[in-house]
């Protein structure tokens, strides 16, 4: 079977994390949101700063063997983990677990451009990314079900290492692990860091497609972590409500899981249809996706207290629209990035969306909730119920305008997407070109000593 199948997996069992049982984290640690904020800030941080490394040595070293460590960094640091009794110890082995995780997500997809080329690769990163969402979504489920079957929110990291181990195993005894440029037939060298990152920073459609994936980072980041307890916030709000965050959590995986099976194949699926008759639609799919969003996030965040029913179902097509763009934005690194540089490409989108958004999203959110919070209160009367919604709520409308500017940037993207992909064909064909010339020639000689 092929790669893609088993990273897959993967990217799915990655996934879990402390955001379903992040009020239960907060009790035991007795931290607030800032500091709630601050553990999925210490993760994406660690993450996004050893991309660039792995991106350096995935274009160059044995990606199966980088996978695969870290997978296995990732399983181990994540089950010691769950029994550290200290918030300060604990959030680093939550940096250490984004370690693990940044050399598979960098390395990963550039392996599935190397098997498969145009239409046939598009499908295939679709399938990868689905992944995302729907293991995310699947996170939250195990997070809260294993919490609570065992009365204990750390049974919730316990469950997904050995799944790790299993990963590694058919990483290391099953994956293809294909030379670099092998579905392109491309011989292209490698070239000096130096040259791949000038390259990467002239390349306009590289970094404006970068530029408003960190929105969509940001936005996803924001509301994977804090999107479970608002709902709870505002559910209590209700009169005669019995409901736990647990419950909540459990919804808001399902909804996750099938606006990311419904999200990321239909955006694969569009950008394969239109593009024969519009070069230029993949970031124009993603600027609709963005700016259709943005609206129905907030209506969301706004329709929680009177209309809950309603609530999910926004958020579900919120979420719909915002997954059409991550096997899209995928592909495009691909085919506008030479195959020597791709791995670097990745690991260089990973550091600027996730510096800019995932990695601050959480935190800075709650950071602005901690702050109205203050505001609403008095140092004799805590904040109630009422006003800790509201600042939660205030505090998350900042990814709807987000979501704007990233739209704007994938429209810009649109004017120089068809010229950048032109040129990487060109470079491609020119190597071969190269590459096939002394052959020929070689093998013209006989004729011409007849």
């Amino acid at each position: 079977m092929h790669f893609g199948y088993f990273e897959t997996r993967g990217v799915l069992i990655k996934q879990v994390s402390n955001s379903g049982v992040l009020d239960d984290v907060k009790k035991e640690f007795a931290i607030g949101d800032d500091m709630a904020g601050l553990l999925q800030t210490v993760f994406v941080v660690a993450y996004m700063i050893f991309a660039p490394i792995f991106g350096y040595l995935g274009d160059r070293y044995s990606r199966r063997a980088i996978m695969a460590f870290g997978v296995g960094l990732w399983s181990a640091t994540t089950l010691i983990g769950s029994f550290i009794p200290h918030f300060a110890t604990f959030a680093v082995f939550r940096g250490l677990v984004g370690i693990g995780e940044a050399s598979y997500s960098t390395i990963a997809p550039t392996i599935i451009s190397d098997l498969f080329v145009g239409n046939v690769r598009s499908k295939m990163l679709a399938f990868f990314y689905f992944a995302i969402p729907v293991g995310s979504g699947f996170g939250y489920i195990v997070g809260s079900v294993a919490g609570a079957m065992a009365g204990d929110w750390r049974y919730g990291l316990r469950v997904t290492p050995f799944l790790g181990a299993a990963a590694v195993a058919l990483m290391i005894f099953v994956m293809e692990n294909p030379e670099r440029g092998q579905a392109e037939d491309c011989h292209m060298k490698p070239t000096s860091y130096r040259d791949d990152l000038k390259s990467l920073v002239k390349n306009p459609s590289f970094m404006l497609s970068s530029l408003a994936f960190t929105c969509v980072a940001f936005v996803t980041g924001a509301l994977a972590w804090w999107g479970p307890q608002f709902i709870f916030l505002g559910l209590t709000l209700q009169p005669n409500t019995d409901i736990t965050l647990e419950s909540v959590s459990y919804k808001f995986g399902l909804v996750g899981m099938f606006a990311g099976t419904c999200g990321v194949p239909l955006g694969s699926a569009l950008a394969q249809r239109l593009r024969a008759r519009y070069p230029d639609v993949d970031p124009l799919i993603c600027s609709f996706a963005l700016l259709t969003s943005a609206p129905l996030v907030y209506l969301a965040l706004v329709a929680v207290t009177a209309l809950p029913a309603f609530t999910y179902l926004l958020i579900f097509l919120g979420m719909v629209t915002l997954n059409l763009t991550w096997s899209i934005v995928a592909d495009i690194v691909l085919y506008v990035v030479i195959p020597p540089r791709r791995s670097t490409a990745e690991a260089f989108q990973i550091l600027i969306s996730h510096m800019f958004g995932d990695a601050g999203s959480p935190y800075l959110v709650g950071v602005i909730s901690e702050a109205l919070k203050l505001y609403y209160s008095t140092p004799s009367e805590p904040a109630s119920k009422t006003a800790e919604f509201r600042s939660l709520q205030y505090a998350l409308f900042v990814t709807c305008f987000v979501e704007v500017v990233g739209g704007i940037f994938f429209l810009i993207t649109a004017l120089y997407i068809v010229r950048d992909k032109l040129k990487v064909d060109r470079a491609i064909a020119e190597a071969e070109a190269q590459n096939t010339e002394p052959s020929h020639s070689n093998a013209q000689e006989p004729l011409g000593g007849d």
